[in-house]
């Protein structure tokens, strides 16, 4: 399995400041030309398709991205760093584009009125995020739309997020809904603050080859909560289960709040699940209220952890 290791690394090791006053940090690379505020950068492709280069630096800047095909891309990996501002009271970016493709940048701090202050909003076409960091917010990744959306996930890191006393509603490290298929690989969540990890309605959910580090989570719910139900796969996936839970029931859940997609043939296999040093109790590996198929595999699971509990 392969976490954003590179991503930690590069963010760790740069030496962020200021957004530098020499140049333009915000280069459209098609035509060239250089803005200082990344929303005129956007606005200026239009309904077109473009990728936007972002230089080293600390941005309290955000865009909406409102038509167009937008690659929104780091320079060097993990030293573009988005923090803080929020447009529309949302997120950093709020993209409602054709589709939107987030590369290498680093979003820290979010939080709004509501609860749900984010690094992105997705709230129209396809996503795709790389090689990025959502750190210390209220979301990482919050959105969707009631289409055939696809949202890829990759190689990124989720770490200090989420929350269920700051507002009526909890928020999550990624909180995702649609009618086509959100895919998470090799990425890494740790340290939540609240909600679940990964929180998802949807037809379709692969999740595979990720680590979910809750050691020293605080507040903490469900690594994986699939709200409705659904198929795909959950495999070769890592989890540690932190003493400093919410609710420690269980690691996986299965429509426990409706029953909207079938479950049949959802494949949960090859994973590694372990209680970590001083975490109580005997929670399920997966929790299904469904009382659909399921295709359970082989999990390797560590002391006190129940494979299986019907709800």
């Amino acid at each position: 399995m392969r976490a954003a290791l590179p991503v930690i690394l590069a963010a760790l090791l740069a030496s962020p400041s200021p957004a530098a006053e020499k140049g333009a940090p915000f280069t459209v690379a098609e035509t060239g030309q250089g803005f200082t505020d990344l929303q005129e950068a956007v606005s200026s492709i239009r309904m077109g398709t473009g990728t936007i280069l972002i230089a080293p630096g600390v941005y309290r800047q955000c865009a909406v991205q409102q038509g167009g095909r937008i690659t929104f891309k780091a320079v060097r990996p993990g030293t573009a760093i988005f923090e803080k501002e929020a447009c529309e009271d949302k997120a950093a970016l709020v993209l409602r584009g054709q589709g939107s493709t987030v590369d290498g940048l680093v979003f820290r701090g979010y939080s709004v009125s509501d609860g749900n202050g984010a690094g992105i909003r997705t709230e129209m076409g396809d996503l795709t995020v790389t090689n990025s960091m959502f750190l210390d917010s209220q979301e990482g990744i919050l959105g969707g739309e009631p289409t055939r959306q696809r949202i890829v996930i990759d190689r990124s890191t989720f770490s200090g997020l989420g929350q269920c006393d700051e507002a009526v509603n909890c928020s999550h490290a990624i909180y995702l809904s649609n009618r086509g298929s959100v895919t998470v690989t090799h990425s890494r969540f740790e340290a939540g603050t609240g909600g679940h990890y990964v929180k998802l309605r949807v037809p379709n959910a692969t999740i595979t080859d990720n680590s979910f580090d809750d050691s020293a989570g605080r507040k903490t719910n469900y690594m994986i909560d699939l709200s409705e139900g659904g198929t795909g796969t959950i495999a070769r996936n890592v989890f540690v289960q932190g003493r400093n839970k919410e609710n420690a029931s269980a690691l996986i859940v299965i429509a426990a709040e409706a029953k909207t997609f079938p479950a049949t043939g959802l494949v949960i296999a090859d994973n590694d699940a372990r209680l970590a040093p001083g975490a109580s109790g005997s929670p399920a590996f997966v929790a299904d209220f469904t009382r659909q198929r399921l295709a359970i595999g082989a999990n390797r699971l560590g002391k006190n952890i129940r494979p299986f509990e019907l709800r």
